[in-house]
């Protein structure tokens, strides 16, 4: 299973969300680049980069994100409003992979001609509340269950699917083992949210999931990407 370090951004600063709720937010750092080559040094297989401003329409911290995908060696996948085609393809100049949220579940078509285009570089975001896809920033539901996203998707050529638990994002109250369980027996699943010991990353791994996001309990010092390596 690989272990994949969170940096999200929000003006400029590292910052972690409660919830993805702007209003409850830490920041933990105001240079993200070194940040990232914190984790990179620490064993990361992978950087997922998120740019809230731009998830929340409140800004962009693209060039930020460029150069981070330029201070490291391992695989950088970014996400965080990317709402078309041309911005998809825009940040696939810069990254390894992209993360469609938004964008995948109101034009399906332009990701069926991504995932052609891109093999194996988009990943598609499954953020999900009381079981059904949350969109825009979290803030509106889609009405699509978590398998019918799978299917969908995996029908068009994503092979690898981002699961967040929105109810659990940011609060180190442990993973949704059993949604991703399901989810698992289906895709390739990177796990996300609620992530709060080391404990917790080998249930991600006994779901069956290919990869696990560390974001909060990583920056809290609860976790270390060595630590979950070693055992997960």
């Amino acid at each position: 299973m690989k272990v994949i370090a969170a940096v999200d951004i929000m003006g400029g600063n590292v910052v972690r969300l409660v919830k993805g709720d702007a209003a409850n937010k830490t920041v933990y750092s105001s240079d993200p680049v070194e940040t990232a080559k914190k984790w990179e040094a620490a064993g990361a297989d992978m950087l997922h980069i998120v740019d809230l401003d731009a998830a929340l329409a409140s800004g962009s911290n693209a060039e930020l994100t460029a150069r981070i995908a330029e201070a490291v060696r391992i695989p950088v996948q970014v996400a965080g409003g990317i709402r078309s085609p041309e911005k998809a393809e825009e940040m696939l100049a810069k990254a390894s992979r992209v993360v469609l949220g938004t964008m995948a579940y109101s034009d399906p078509e332009a990701v069926r001609k991504l995932a052609k285009r891109n093999p194996g570089r988009i990943v598609i975001s499954i953020d999900q509340a009381g079981g059904k896809v949350m969109v825009k920033g979290w803030k509106e539901s889609t009405g699509t269950s978590v398998a019918d996203a799978i299917s969908q998707f995996a029908s068009m050529g994503v092979d690898e699917f981002l699961l967040t638990s929105i109810e659990r994002d940011g609060t180190l109250q442990g993973p949704d083992v059993g949604t991703l369980a399901e989810a698992a027996a289906a895709a390739r699943i990177i796990a996300s949210g609620g992530i709060a010991s080391v404990q917790d990353t080998v249930k991600v791994r006994s779901a069956g999931c290919s990869s696990v996001i560390l974001g909060k309990a990583m920056y809290d010092g609860r976790v270390s990407i060595e630590r979950v390596k070693a055992l997960a």
